[in-house]
């Protein structure tokens, strides 16, 4: 991996800075997954100076763990973006924006063929074509593999290999704690802390968010320990609006253990788009009834049936029965290997599974082309809310945004630049964020967890919420535990705000007091941003209108 050099104003090769120690670059990138490494490669070809920073390593994110694959159009198999896109609408329940879902979904191909040039394997067909599988919510085989299971770690593989071979200069261990503000309100850049907790400082003329979703703020998710929302809250606090935050996707089938609290395995969807059916203890079939596509029902159809089912049992999980599957352990050698920990054989019991957190819908309003309402500041991967997904994710629609997105936020960037649309580098300051409030993050997770998850009421809302103002401090933002813990608080704040706002249940939002639809008064997103003392409202559409 590159080292920090001159290129970006770095003095010498220093990797790790001193508290005074500043740097500047065109762009800096936050977050290394998929969306953020193919910015920081697809900026670097166009000539921008970039400096990448992530506060784990470079080949660690939630790109690593994705299982299932990238859904992408294959025309020669009878597929079409046509298809593809009624599916990711009917999977979104009414608030996609259908001119970016169109976008996103026709730029796939073209995107994928670019990711296979930077080295990425997929898995073939015995004819040699790439092999395709079906997952939740779609209806033709259009989902591409890697390793069998291990799509994220074979993209991260690349990316990151990429990111070295064109000696792309990233910051590792290193979190991003404020954004650098000039006079007008534009982003000028980051103050950091590394990984010792001493703060340094990039001056860029543009940043790009791609750090991820949030799940850490439950007790139980597919996400790992660093997906806590950073960006998303330093977006929030540098007067951004996010949009859609109320849907939280919870993925049906994560390996049950009793007492799981963290990262849980996932069992990827692509398991019952072969074959494998939902059960309950006694055996019987938990999906048929439940919805047209049975076990391959959108994600928040089937955590709703199996929340359902648990609730009527007093169960704590279900079963998935993969024992139809031929050659379990070479089509899924994550799911085994995790099964086989556990001490489960797929091949001949089922396997204990319940829903977790897994992505967020919603994130920082942007165009599809990454740009946000703050002049300097882009998003793309899952912190930014482009309009593709709507009130729940299709599956694997993911990576494919990543990919899409990340390469056309970067190229926003290069165009901004070139217009002069964006600030000289200046003496940005840091803004306010040197002290945020902080409440225990155990709690934060058993309140969300229970109050916040698949099935929400006004009365358990509003305790959350009164419980976690009772339980807040102020704390200095000086370590990197401190400045998470900060962030998960705030979008705790804001998302049990726009729960409580939405009166209706729809896609991955469900509300015990409010269980119908309600397109009349809601077919609409709801957006957020904080106001002067740090506290989110919800905007009206008026007030809205002048978001990205």
């Amino acid at each position: 991996m590159s080292t920090l050099g001159d290129e970006v104003g770095a003095p010498g090769a220093k990797t790790s800075p001193t508290p005074d120690w500043e740097a500047t670059a065109d762009l800096v990138v936050v977050g290394s997954g998929v969306a953020g490494l193919t910015a920081a490669l697809r900026a670097r070809e166009l000539g921008l100076s970039v400096l990448g920073v992530t506060k784990a390593a470079v080949s660690d994110s939630n790109t690593r763990w994705a299982q299932g694959g990238v859904a992408v159009v294959d025309a020669g198999t009878g597929d079409s973006v046509a298809g593809h896109v009624a599916d990711t609408l009917a999977a979104g329940g009414g608030l996609c924006e259908e001119d970016v879902v169109r976008s996103i979904v026709a730029g796939g191909p073209a995107a994928v063929a670019r990711l296979r040039a930077r080295g990425t394997t997929f898995d073939r067909a015995d004819d040699g074509t790439l092999a395709r599988t079906r997952e939740g919510g779609h209806s033709a085989f259009r989902v591409i593999h890697a390793g069998g299971d291990a799509t994220g770690a074979e993209v991260q593989r690349a990316l990151a290999a990429d990111v070295g071979r064109k000696r792309v200069p990233v910051l590792e261990r290193h979190i991003a704690v404020d954004t650098l503000r000039t006079s007008s309100g534009d982003v000028g850049g980051l103050l950091l802390l590394d990984p010792d907790g001493a703060a340094c400082v990039v001056r860029a003329r543009a940043v790009l968010l791609a750090t991820g979703g949030f799940g850490q703020l439950y007790q139980a998710t597919s996400n790992p320990e660093i997906a806590t929302g950073d960006g998303l809250a330093l977006a929030l606090r540098a007067g951004a609006v996010a949009a859609d935050l109320e849907f939280v996707q919870f993925h049906p089938t994560v390996l049950y253990t009793p007492g799981a609290r963290g990262r849980c395995p996932l069992v990827t969807e692509a398991v019952r788009g072969e074959g494998a059916v939902l059960v309950d203890a006694g055996g019987a079939r938990v999906m048929p009834g439940v919805h047209p596509l049975g076990d391959l029902a959108p994600r928040d159809v089937v955590s709703a049936a199996i929340t359902r089912t648990m609730a009527d049992a007093g169960a704590d999980h279900v079963y998935l029965d993969a024992s139809g599957i031929g050659g379990f352990a070479r089509r899924f050698p994550t799911v085994h290997a995790a099964c086989a920990r556990v001490g489960v054989d797929p091949a001949r019991e089922p396997i204990p599974v319940a829903p977790a957190a897994h992505f967020a819908c919603g994130g920082v309003a942007t165009s599809p082309e990454g740009r946000t309402g703050v002049r300097g500041l882009y998003a793309a991967g899952e912190i930014a809310r482009t309009g593709l997904h709507g009130a729940n994710r299709l599956a694997s629609n993911s990576l494919l945004e990543g990919l899409v997105v990340g390469e056309r936020a970067a190229e926003a960037v290069a165009m901004d630049l070139a217009a002069g649309e964006l600030a000289p580098l200046t003496r940005a300051t840091p803004g306010d964020a040197a002290v945020a409030p902080v409440a225990n993050r155990g709690l934060l997770q058993r309140l969300m967890s229970r109050h916040a998850a698949i099935g929400r009421g006004a009365s358990g809302l509003a305790v959350a919420a009164s419980r976690i103002a009772a339980a807040r401090r102020d704390r200095a933002l000086d370590g990197h535990g401190v400045v998470e813990d900060a962030a998960l608080t705030l979008l705790a704040d804001v998302l049990l705000a726009v729960a409580a706002e939405r009166t209706e249940s729809r896609g991955c939002h469900v509300r015990a007091d409010y269980p119908q639809r309600d397109d009349a008064g809601w077919q609409r997103s709801l957006r957020v941003r904080l106001d002067a003392t740090g506290a989110p409202v919800v905007l009206t559409p008026a007030l809205a209108s002048g978001a990205a």
